[in-house]
């Protein structure tokens, strides 16, 4: 993989793919790179992709001390590398610190967003001390706990989805990742719609869902898009927070290139 050195000095690795306009892709909570091999392929006929695995993931370093403005450092770091400026499209928690990373002056050219971790009046928050729980659990280093708790409290699956989870191919990456489910609380914060200052963010966006995840998720999709002057909302075929990946490539091509 390629290294930028982000500002604080953390080494991020990325791969550089395709040819066209530059879109950095960004991951959200337990994943790496990888996450977006089937994306990637989709894109490159029309696009120039940028991937990376995001601080403490992967071949990328990290520091002591997380903070969400050192994220926002690196993902500006990888858009540097793509010339300057870029579209980005980002998933989950993913999405959420792309927002910040527009709302921060980041030039991002086009945000595309698939639901965002936020939870719209309605619908259960995490639990208050869901942070505080899973530090306790990462200095104990039971990191497969952890992950079962943070996809139960946080993403509110249940205990037979999270059982279907733990046979899955993808289980090794979340425990290898587990680490870095602090730092996705981090950026969700107390995970309300901030409508407010979404209000200030003039970047041109479009708000994904697919049309069969959970009612929260399509409710924050729609959220988003609503408290954004200049985005327009998309429901596109899919599953539970995952959209079909030929449908997706081609909606982020034409999204990339208009």
């Amino acid at each position: 993989m390629r290294k930028v050195v982000s500002r604080d000095g953390t080494t991020i690795a990325y791969e550089k793919a395709g040819e066209g306009p530059p879109i950095v892709l960004l991951n959200g909570s337990f994943r790496d790179h990888t996450i977006f091999d089937a994306l990637v392929p989709e894109l490159t006929p029309h696009c120039t992709t940028y991937v990376y695995d995001r601080r403490g993931r992967g071949e990328s370093g990290d520091c002591p001390e997380y903070a969400v403005a050192r994220e926002i450092e690196d993902l500006e770091a990888v858009i540097q590398e793509a010339g300057g400026s870029a579209v980005v499209f980002a998933g989950s928690s993913g999405a959420n610190l792309a927002v910040e990373a527009a709302l921060a002056g980041v030039p991002i050219t086009r945000l595309a967003l698939h639901e965002p971790c936020y939870r719209v009046d309605g619908y259960p928050k995490p639990p208050w001390n869901v942070a505080k729980t899973l530090r306790v659990l990462m200095e104990e280093d039971r990191r497969t706990e952890a992950v079962e708790y943070f996809l139960g409290s946080f993403l509110g699956l249940t205990p037979d989805t999270v059982a279907e989870w733990r046979k899955g191919p993808i289980w090794a990456v979340s425990e290898a990742n587990a680490h870095t489910l602090a730092y996705d609380l981090a950026i969700c914060g107390d995970c309300s719609v901030p409508a407010g200052r979404l209000a200030g963010c003039t970047t041109q966006t479009l708000v994904l869902n697919s049309d069969n995840t959970s009612a929260w998720l399509r409710a924050a999709a729609q959220a988003t898009a609503a408290a954004l002057p200049n985005a327009r909302s998309l429901e596109l075929p899919g599953s539970w927070h995952r959209i079909s990946m030929d449908v997706l490539g081609r909606t982020l091509a034409e999204f990339a290139t208009a």
